[in-house]
């Protein structure tokens, strides 16, 4: 398989890119190198390689449970914070939310 002119200006229309002319002649080349190295990688024997692969393994790393005593803090929660409320930390807002606010 290999990439011709006219697929990479096709390709360049639909993704909206401008492309001069040296540069499609450039990504032709380029796109046909990573092409014959795929090649070349698709004809080595991997007869002898152990399969790291597997499809009835479950998607995924497998996971702990997430279980244990709560870790204690070496401060209370109302000790981090100048104002709570309701149990949540209350912050000065900031000058930027304030002028996106006075502009609306």
């Amino acid at each position: 398989m290999s990439v011709t002119l006219d697929d990479v200006r096709h390709i360049a229309s639909l993704a909206r890119l401008g492309l001069t002319d040296t540069r499609a002649e450039s990504l032709v080349t380029e796109l046909n190198t990573i092409l014959r190295h795929m090649d070349v990688l698709s004809n080595v024997d991997m007869s002898e390689v152990a399969n790291t692969a597997s499809t009835d393994l479950p998607v995924g790393a497998p996971l702990r449970l997430d279980a244990g005593p709560p870790i204690p803090l070496a401060r209370s929660r109302e000790a981090m914070a100048p104002r709570m409320q309701d149990g949540f930390f209350l912050v000065p807002r900031l000058s930027t939310h304030e002028d996106a606010e006075a502009s609306s």
